[in-house]
């Protein structure tokens, strides 16, 4: 009787322990996945002083580079990223190591369109300052990004996205950490876009190339009868005429004439809204300033064309010689592919 008593009691202590070793191990195997858990619950407070607590490298300035921690953007980062969410989908631990690899999948905000939609009020903002003599130094520029920024975020039907993102952790002196700050989180942060700021300076390089900067180009093809025609929801345009005359420097310059409709629900101007380059030889042409005034040029540059309302404009390049001209229209800042029409002038 007390030998059977005896195995009971040595079989009753196996199985603590073996229960106990389970419950340690659970309860380690968990704690990479805490780490990653209150390492993503701040990235939805965009709590920058936790975030840097879990991370072993504490490297975070792949978020500056991103204008995250911008003081200027915080507002607009803080919307983005309450809204993300995410769930654990896997968590590879490794408990000789003191390592884990843990999956998570995230679903946040793709800022797409708020970026484009942001870019066009912005640029026709600045328009607007420019001709009423406004002066805008960098704060007041960034200022008025911001402003904006919040206000399309607050106005533009959220648009998700979901990543699956790998995220390695070590066991340290200090406890579980993240092992640095990833571009992908980064990316997801910033609701897939590298840089505010960037993103605008790019529009407006892109911008700046297609207003007519000399050099050689991927010209555009047009058939003789073809005309600068479309519409998008910012704007209709559609040709009327051209004339050959002189420009300030007493060259030849072609004045394209064409009537631009707003489309959209706030003023704006061709200037703002539309593209148009052209082509000689093979060469894009130069804007030009003509000698004679002409209210057509100048309703070209005016931001007070109204939502509904048509007007006649004119655009004006610089002629290299009498050949042909191919002229391409688009959409300004346009983030994907836009309409294009394209239209052959027969010089004489």
């Amino acid at each position: 009787m007390k030998k059977k008593r005896g195995l009971i009691l040595v079989l009753l202590a196996i199985l603590c322990l073996i229960a106990g070793l389970g419950v340690f191990y659970f309860t380690q195997r968990q704690q990479p996945v805490n780490c990653v858990e209150q390492y993503l619950t701040n990235v939805q407070n965009m709590d920058f002083t936790a975030m840097e607590t879990l991370l072993q490298s504490k490297d975070m300035s792949a978020l500056d580079n991103a204008d995250i921690r911008n003081e200027s953007y915080a507002d607009f980062f803080r919307e983005i990223n309450r809204k993300m969410t995410y769930e654990i989908r896997r968590n590879q631990f490794d408990m000789a190591n003191g390592t884990a690899s843990v999956t998570v999948r995230i679903r946040y905000i793709d800022g797409s369109e708020i970026y484009k939609e942001t870019t066009t009020e912005f640029l026709k903002q600045i328009v607007s300052s420019a001709f009423s003599g406004a002066e805008m130094n960098e704060e007041s520029t960034q200022q008025l990004l911001a402003s904006i920024l919040n206000e399309k975020a607050q106005t533009t039907e959220d648009q998700f996205q979901e990543a699956d993102i790998v995220y390695p952790v070590i066991k340290t002196d200090s406890g579980w950490k993240i092992v640095s700050l990833d571009d992908e989180t980064v990316k997801i942060m910033s609701a897939n876009f590298k840089s505010v700021e960037d993103e605008i300076q790019a529009s407006l390089d892109s911008r700046s190339d297609a207003s007519g900067e000399t050099g050689v180009s991927s010209v555009p093809t047009a058939e003789e009868g073809d005309i600068i025609s479309l519409s998008n929801d910012k704007f209709s345009i559609r040709y009327t005429k051209f004339r050959i005359a002189n420009d300030i420097a007493d060259s030849p310059c072609l004045m394209f004439y064409y009537d631009y409709t707003n489309n959209s629900s706030s003023p704006s101007s061709p200037m703002a809204d539309v593209v148009l380059k052209a082509y000689q030889g093979g060469i894009s042409l130069d804007p030009a300033i003509p000698q004679e005034e002409d209210e057509a040029v100048d309703r070209y540059m005016s931001d007070a064309i109204q939502p509904g309302e048509t007007a006649n404009v004119c655009q004006v390049f610089s002629l290299n010689d009498m050949s042909d001209v191919t002229l391409e229209a688009g959409e300004a800042f346009s983030f994907s592919d836009s309409q294009l029409a394209t239209q052959k002038i027969i010089v004489q």
